[in-house]
């Protein structure tokens, strides 16, 4: 009578690993490029909406990559965080005065930001530092353009 638990932690255990490896056998869109397969067609709505295609955001404005990219670390109020890392304030700061500098920084990252913008379009990384130039108590007029961040690539 004791071996029905066992049994059953034990089908528990095989279904799960069954279940990993069916995943992992999976061919990524790498290896179906590398194969000459097509990769198939992104799905609106996967993993809601955060990556549809390989490497690239899809999210459509500015406030949107904001809330999925940047508030991770920058916090949602923008005045960043102190703990295993530092995540230096985006609130009120006089750094964003030129456009260029936040641009720069998206495209290409600075000390401990990777460079999230090589999975950004160029109207991307422009919406999103226009949204953070012109919220949080920032007010810079001067907006930048997709061609900005072309330039800046």
């Amino acid at each position: 009578m004791k071996i029905a638990p066992l049994t059953l932690a034990f089908t528990a255990a095989v279904t799960t690993v069954a279940a990993m490896t069916a995943a992992i056998a999976q061919p990524s869109q790498e290896s179906r490029a590398m194969a000459g397969q097509a990769a198939p067609a992104p799905r609106p709505g996967d993993a809601d909406g955060a990556f549809v295609a390989l490497f690239k955001f899809s999210e459509p404005d500015g406030a949107k990559l904001y809330a999925r990219v940047c508030a991770g670390c920058h916090m949602p109020d923008a005045k960043g965080a102190k703990g295993a890392g530092f995540y230096p304030a985006l609130a009120g700061n006089p750094k964003l005065t030129a456009g260029g500098y936040p641009t720069y920084i998206v495209l290409h990252g600075l000390n401990g930001m990777p460079a999230v913008g090589r999975m950004m379009t160029d109207q991307q990384v422009a919406d999103v530092v226009n949204y953070v130039r012109t919220h949080f108590g920032n007010r810079y007029k001067d907006a930048v353009t997709a061609a900005d961040a072309k330039a800046a690539r």
